[in-house]
């Protein structure tokens, strides 16, 4: 199975929820994996939510549907970032 990522942009002064910014699997996943690690931004490994996550448009909020389980990433994240 190849692997697959999903990366999330949310500026709560400027959107009303998150969005899908990058997406893709194999070469592209890995790709936007790197990024990620070379910017210092956290990553969230759960193929569940990457794979429905997955099927959003690039640039489209992430429906209502996928909200709580998105909060818990942004959870995640804050509970990274807060003990850095």
């Amino acid at each position: 199975m190849k692997e697959k990522a999903v990366a999330l942009r949310y500026d709560k002064d400027k959107e009303s929820a998150p969005r899908v910014v990058a997406k893709g699997e194999g070469h592209t996943a890995k790709n936007i994996i790197k990024i990620a690690e070379l910017h210092d931004l956290p990553i969230k490994k759960d193929a569940d939510l990457v794979e429905l996550l997955s099927k959003v448009e690039i640039d489209k909020e992430v429906p209502d549907a996928l909200y709580k389980a998105v909060a818990e990433v942004f959870s995640f994240i804050y509970k990274v970032t807060k003990k850095k």
